[in-house]
């Protein structure tokens, strides 16, 4: 099937996953994540290391060379404390895919062309066969907002909207754009935009009250949705674009 999409895949087993196996049906989110390392071979290394408790189902290779590391019928160690809509620990009903990159903390860069050619050719793949729908593919930072901030604001998530992989929102960004800084007039209009994010799935998590950590959802928000400008401050812009995915 993989050779089908033109997808090459090495398989290098981590001990980092569950038992038992998974029905098929419920697999229901893709999480994309970058590895946030300053080696590729240290993350791989790391991924498969049974003391770190960690991993994750795929891992895209600066090249573009995919690495299969836990079956998809396992639960991977991905997520951690994670929630989105009614959904908590998503390790249980999702994918994880690791993307090389050294992340924020070590010189965070563009994605290579190679590796997101390789991811598109992985999600179509994935998305068909477990049905995956488009506002279930996610960010690490859409699901833990308050400790993540992978894939980041340099993940081409609008790209992946265009052939039809992820959701976005369908505004002229250069229209919305001169409402960007314009400050929200009210309290209502705030809670609106906290409304929204909560429709859209952001969730509680442990506790993680939605006005007293606005911030760190803003963030999230931003990384994903409002790209060129991330700094955790809710203006006019964001308020549309809020409104526009619900």
């Amino acid at each position: 099937m993989y050779q089908k999409i033109g997808l090459k895949m090495a398989t290098s087993y981590s001990p980092n996953f569950n038992f038992p196996k998974r029905v098929k049906n419920r697999i229901k989110f893709i999480i994309i994540h970058y590895t946030g390392m300053k080696k590729e071979s240290a993350a791989i290394k790391r991924l498969q290391d049974p003391k770190s408790k960690v991993s994750s189902h795929y891992l895209i290779k600066n090249n573009g060379g995919i690495i299969n590391l836990v079956p998809d019928v396992y639960e991977a160690w991905h997520a951690g404390v994670s929630s989105w809509r009614h959904f908590t620990s998503l390790n249980q009903n999702s994918i994880g895919i690791e993307i090389t990159n050294p992340g924020h903390q070590y010189g965070y860069r563009n994605f290579s062309s190679k590796q997101i050619l390789s991811l598109k050719k992985l999600l179509y793949f994935l998305i068909k066969k477990y049905r995956i729908k488009k506002n279930c593919v996610l960010g690490h930072s859409d699901i833990s907002p308050r400790r993540k901030k992978d894939p980041g604001e340099k993940f081409p998530w609008e790209m992946l909207a265009k052939k039809k992989l992820v959701f976005w929102h369908n505004l002229n960004q250069k229209k919305i754009k001169k409402f960007r800084h314009d400050n929200l007039l009210t309290n209502i209009e705030e809670k609106v935009f906290l409304k929204n994010l909560h429709k859209i799935g952001y969730n509680d998590v442990k506790g993680f009250k939605f006005r007293k950590n606005m911030k760190y959802l803003t963030l999230a928000f931003q990384r994903r949705f409002r790209q060129s400008l991330v700094n955790g401050k809710v203006d006019k812009e964001c308020l549309l674009i809020s409104k526009n995915l619900v």
